[in-house]
């Protein structure tokens, strides 16, 4: 199965895809989608959309695990993600391909073991998991393989749960 990740963010938007049997994954491809300072808003967030629907499309993704928006103290800053992670939903469904949404520490217990993992570990992980010799760059690339791993590992136990 192929799965798109994606860290979703509005001047950076991580993707990476991951092909996984449910036991073994190996990473596809990986990389960042940036957006500029001199486009409008509904111009970014169309811009993302887009490329996140031409990448899913590029790589034959089944499935797409994606992180949430996880609240701390700016709310403000939140706000321009909820759009982006919005419009990409809206244009993977369009192509009929299933989003998850993960929690951060959601994805870093899957990752890592322990939902307070701080961001190297994470990447140190990814690393680890996927057979790179060096931490994918850029860090939202990174996240991106993490969110697309934490799908496979839940998709994989739901479905040998049922078999129980």
């Amino acid at each position: 199965m192929r799965i798109l990740g994606i860290d979703p963010g509005y001047a950076q938007t991580g993707w990476g895809v991951v092909e996984s049997n449910g036991q073994q994954n190996r990473p596809v491809s990986f990389g960042v989608i940036k957006t500029s300072t001199d486009m409008s808003d509904s111009e970014r967030i169309h811009f993302i959309a887009t490329s996140v629907g031409q990448l899913a499309e590029q790589h034959q993704v089944q499935m797409c695990g994606m992180e949430d928006i996880f609240f701390t103290k700016n709310v403000s800053s939140a706000i321009p993600v909820a759009k982006v992670i919005g419009a990409c939903i809206h244009q993977l469904r369009i192509q009929d391909i299933p989003v998850k949404l993960y929690s951060p520490p959601t994805i870093k217990t899957v990752v890592t073991g322990y939902g307070g993992a701080d961001k190297h570990q994470v990447q140190e992980m990814v690393r680890i998991l996927l057979g790179f010799e060096t931490i994918p760059k850029p860090d939202h690339a990174s996240d991106a393989l993490a969110a697309a791993l934490c799908l496979a590992v839940y998709d994989f136990t739901q479905m040998r749960m049922k078999l129980v």
